[in-house]
């Protein structure tokens, strides 16, 4: 067996490779049914219908191949991207669908790049590996590719949709009257004295009902301030928006111990501040008091 860096330097070339061929196969498919599609135009327009049901099968296969072969691409790209995971002696959890997808897939087109690819990968990962993908034993093959490799004759209906696309991209009448039907169906829709007309139109609204109707709120001048609310999370549920304010004010450790007091409790709680100030208000607009009196207050303070 060949090292492992030299299988992986070749098969990064392959790969590049079959890249390539494969968007040639596919390019060159579509151009061929391009042309396919329009002799069934033609074959439509003549009256052969039995002849394009059979040969349309030919470009429903094309079509299948196409897309078998886009999957085929994108599994090697995606190899050619995960080219270092390639490196390890056992197949990556994550490539194993690709790599076995590819392997089962591969001999069965006709692209000989992306077969030594196949070869390359066999050589890597060993006949055990090589026969659970072509046996499919494990079910790791994708199961979009063995729908596009079934061999099975297409559904009838396909076939007519076929058909019908076909016919309705060349402006052919197929099946016959039937697109005359079609136009006369949308002239009777577009003109209101047909079967469905056009129901009249309500009375205006009175004076009197508009202005007692709602403004919308789009009306008026908007402000160039807008606040998005705040997506739901999973540590949120139900975000609100906080517009800033005032800050409140909030009591502290030394206003707890006091009470809000009013006039009268403060006098009940304080009757000396109450004879003071019963005296004051005796003194206020009496004589001046002289300077023995102004002696013994002076004498109280100090005490």
């Amino acid at each position: 067996m060949a090292p492992s860096s030299s299988v992986i330097s070749k098969l990064k070339v392959q790969l590049k490779l079959s890249i390539s061929r494969l968007r040639m196969v596919q390019q060159k498919d579509t151009a061929i049914a391009k042309q396919q599609r329009r002799q069934m135009a033609h074959l439509l327009e003549l009256g052969k219908d039995e002849s394009a049901r059979i040969r349309v099968e030919n470009i429903i296969r094309s079509d299948i191949t196409t897309e078998l072969l886009e999957i085929l691409e994108l599994y090697c790209e995606l190899l050619l991207a995960r080219i270092g995971l390639l490196e390890a002696k056992e197949c990556d959890p994550g490539l194993e669908e690709p790599i076995k997808s590819i392997i089962y897939a591969a001999p069965r087109t006709d692209v000989k790049e992306l077969q030594q690819a196949r070869q390359l990968l066999v050589e890597k990962y060993g006949k055990e590996f090589a026969l659970e993908a072509i046996e499919n034993s494990d079910g790791k093959v994708a199961e979009r590719v063995l729908k596009k490799l079934k061999v099975e004759p297409p559904d009838p209906e396909l076939v007519t949709l076929y058909l019908r696309e076909i016919a309705r991209t060349y402006g052919v009448d197929w099946p016959r009257g039937e697109r005359k039907q079609d136009e006369r169906n949308d002239e009777n829709s577009d003109d209101p004295s047909g079967a469905e007309a056009v129901k009249s139109l309500e009375e205006p609204l009175t004076t009197e009902e508009l202005t007692r109707a709602t403004p919308p709120r789009d009306l008026g001048p908007k402000s160039p301030v807008s606040i998005a609310p705040p997506s739901p999370s999973t540590d949120n549920l139900s975000p609100r928006v906080k517009l800033p304010g005032p800050p409140e004010l909030k009591p502290g450790a030394r206003m707890g111990g006091f009470k809000k007091q009013t006039p009268a409790t403060q006098a009940q709680n304080d009757p000396e501040e109450k004879g003071d100030d019963d005296g004051l208000k005796n003194q206020v607009g009496g004589k001046i008091p002289d300077v023995d009196e102004l002696a013994r207050r002076f004498a109280a303070l100090k005490r």
